[in-house]
């Protein structure tokens, strides 16, 4: 899968978890079809994708034995540096440590590793 493919499916996956989690309506940002998001937004994604992709690949798939925290930890962790990487500096929402982030990104985090996994197969 190259990055561009990957990106996508990280933020399609994004989407789905946003609107199945999300209490209420989600901000359009959050739901901004691909065809529309931003261009770091795009590379963040795909980097992230590798990254999740490369772990799975280095612990022969057995990093999808972790829990769902850990395999959403790991996501967040992981889109904290691309927004380090993009931004001199980032809004404190884009790089708050997971234990504060709402719950809904927590699951929809989970749900992109998952995704990824589950492309892998």
């Amino acid at each position: 899968m190259s990055q561009s493919e990957g990106a996508r499916l990280f933020r399609e996956a994004w989407i789905t978890g946003v609107r199945k989690h999300f209490p209420g309506e989600p901000k359009p940002g959050y739901v901004t079809p691909w065809e529309e998001t931003p261009e770091w937004e795009r590379q963040a994604a795909g980097a992230v994708h590798d990254q999740v992709r490369q772990f799975l690949d280095l612990s022969d798939r057995h990093a999808s034995r972790l829990t769902r925290e850990q395999k959403s930890r790991f996501v967040a962790t992981c889109w904290t540096a691309q927004m380090y990487k993009h931004f001199e500096n980032p809004k404190p929402g884009y790089v708050a440590d997971w234990a504060a982030l709402p719950d809904w990104q927590k699951e929809t985090d989970a749900d992109i590793f998952e995704a990824i996994e589950d492309a892998l197969k």
